[in-house]
């Protein structure tokens, strides 16, 4: 008979910013399955170089084509969820403390895109008080998380493409209703599974 045991050490996690010192307004974006952090951060290439740019990586890196070639990370699967939930949440409680340290009255803005929005979701359910804004992109919301735990004046936001593949005709009308009844404000651009520059400035005005 097996036995379940656990172990725990000190890790290293990776991520990625554009030059941070004296920004006053600081995005952590979170990336979707499958990507990468430093080639998430592409999407943002348009950005108002005002903001400053957070991008960590998810835990979890695996080759997306058999076993070598282009390398994704993810967040979690379902094996072990709670766990990497609650990990998820220190490391990335750990890297906006440590972003602060340099940028002590920064304003930060949680965006999170695709299987990052759950991430930066349940985040954002931990310390609402942390962020102006929450920015979730072609995500699902999480079922584990509940609104009741973010300020009543939060400033909620949801964005998706009118071509996005995994959002279609009832699903996509499904979870845009979703998000209405949770008191999200709607962001529909012409557009696939993807960031779109225009949006999002948009949004972070």
């Amino acid at each position: 008979m097996l036995n379940e045991a656990h172990i725990e050490f000190s890790q290293k996690r990776r991520y990625y910013t554009n030059e941070l010192r004296g920004k006053s307004k600081v995005i952590l974006a979170l990336h979707g399955y499958g990507q990468l952090a430093q080639f998430f951060a592409r999407k943002f290439a348009q950005l108002d170089p005002s903001y400053g740019l957070v991008i960590p990586e998810g835990p979890h890196r695996f080759y997306l084509e058999g076993s070598s070639g282009r390398v994704g990370a993810s967040w979690m699967t379902k094996e072990w969820r709670a766990q990497d939930i609650e990990e998820n949440t220190r490391y990335l409680l750990a890297l906006i403390e440590k972003v602060k340290v340099a940028n002590a009255t920064a304003t930060f803005y949680l965006l999170g895109f695709s299987q990052g929005g759950a991430t930066a979701a349940r985040l954002y359910q931990c310390r609402p008080e942390l962020f102006e804004k929450l920015i979730l992109w072609a995500s699902v919301f999480p079922p584990d998380v509940s609104v009741k735990d973010f300020n009543e004046t939060g400033n909620l936001h949801f964005a998706i493409g009118d071509e996005d593949p995994y959002f279609q005709d009832a699903n996509k009308q499904e979870v845009l209703q979703t998000y209405r009844n949770l008191g999200f404000k709607i962001h529909e651009f012409k557009g696939k599974h993807d960031i779109e520059a225009a949006t999002l400035s948009a949004i972070l005005q």
